[in-house]
């Protein structure tokens, strides 16, 4: 505290009317340079392509800097110790770094995202464990709206380092439906209820064109794998009303969806 209070004593001391004056001067001239300088600085990035954001950043950012300089300045003119003010300027940095470690973080995370664009406003993503429509990106979180409505906010210091699936981006994406139908069903029967159950699915794309495959012997009844694309915006609504097919299908073609089941024989014993 005591080189603090001396550092204070050395900041006013010498102070006349003859600097104060030079030092408002020397102050008016350098706002005057730094609002000139940022107007030159947001023309030049706004012919970049750079996200609006991020120039917007950019340029409070530099006027930031500049303003530091302008009180490095004024200072000078006011003949201040310059290690004085240094050590205070450190002081203080130090403690707004250790109080804002994590802010700084999601704030670099947040550059980052605007800068290398993943995903946009209105892309389903997957980060984290957490599914969601991308509603806002901010310098520190992303907010996701989920399926059920919710609302989730996923700081960027986390976002930036996690892997994360975009649904949206390539413009169109994979139906997969997974069925099971009994042995005792012939796999041309099964493979034409399935596709029965998908030229009845609104919303699939005829390119790629759906598919199906005989997956897996299951313990009890053969695994069948429906393959199919749509827009993502339709791919919830495909998704579920290939499953509704699916069933009545199966039951007009006579197939029966099996599940787990053990078959006991018992064999009478004659002798």
């Amino acid at each position: 505290m005591s080189d603090i209070a001396s550092a204070f004593t050395e900041l006013f001391a010498g102070f006349t009317g003859k600097t104060l004056l030079t030092a408002a001067v020397t102050l008016l001239i350098c706002l005057v340079v730094v609002r000139l300088l940022g107007k030159l600085l947001g023309r030049l990035l706004s012919r970049t392509k750079l996200d609006a954001r991020i120039q917007k950043y950019i340029l409070a950012g530099a006027k930031l800097l500049l303003y530091i300089v302008t009180v490095l300045i004024v200072a000078e003119s006011l003949h201040i110790p310059m290690t004085s003010l240094v050590a205070l300027l450190s002081v203080g940095s130090l403690g707004i770094t250790l109080a804002a470690e994590d802010i700084l973080g999601n704030v670099a995370g947040g550059l980052v995202i605007l800068s290398s664009h993943p995903f946009s406003i209105g892309d389903y993503v997957e980060v984290g464990g957490v599914a969601g429509t991308v509603h806002e990106i901010s310098l520190n979180h992303t907010k996701l709206v989920t399926p059920d409505g919710s609302l989730v906010m996923l700081p960027n210091k986390e976002l930036a380092s996690s892997q994360m699936t975009n649904y949206t981006v390539l413009g169109r994406r994979r139906v997969v439906q997974r069925i099971s139908a009994s042995y005792d069903a012939p796999t041309d029967t099964v493979k034409a209820a399935c596709f029965k159950a998908l030229e009845r699915t609104e919303d699939l794309l005829p390119d790629p064109a759906p598919a199906v495959y005989l997956t897996a012997y299951k313990d009890s009844a053969i695994e069948y794998t429906l393959y199919a694309w749509a827009l993502p915006e339709h791919w919830w609504g495909a998704y579920l009303s290939l499953g509704e097919h699916l069933r009545d299908t199966f039951a007009e073609s006579g197939v029966e969806m099996t599940y787990d089941h053990l078959n006991v024989h018992i064999v009478e014993n004659r002798t």
